[in-house]
């Protein structure tokens, strides 16, 4: 089983930046790629950025140019910064880790618990 661990959500105004933290720990033997998607009340979760093992990134329109994904692979952790940010950038932001147990296994997917990011007008 493999645990991811949020940290870095809070309350920031309209323009302020956060930055979040997401480590993976427990039984890893490579981890394909990580990602952060965010979920508002009454809607669906939707993918916000995304990095590979091999560094390349993704990210959803809305937020290209203003959030910066990174990892950190020795540590197996990922980062998302936010830059100015909009009050639509509220929501609860979920970490994500395509892993493998073992050499020439199949993925697998874990979700970390949410932080919560207010950013207020």
């Amino acid at each position: 089983q493999v645990q991811l661990v949020e940290s870095g959500g809070g309350l920031v105004q309209a323009g302020g930046s956060l930055r979040l933290s997401c480590a993976a720990s427990g039984s890893i033997f490579s981890i394909n790629a990580m990602g952060w998607y965010r979920q508002v009340p009454g809607k669906q979760r939707e993918l916000v950025a995304g990095i590979t093992s091999g560094g390349s990134t993704n990210y959803a329109d809305s937020v290209k140019g203003r959030f910066t994904i990174s990892r950190d692979g020795a540590k197996n952790t990922v980062y998302l910064q936010m830059n100015s940010l909009k009050p639509e950038d509220t929501a609860v932001y979920y970490c994500n880790a395509n892993y493998a147990v073992a050499p020439n296994s199949d993925g697998r997917v874990s979700w970390g618990q949410g932080t919560q990011v207010t950013v207020s007008s």
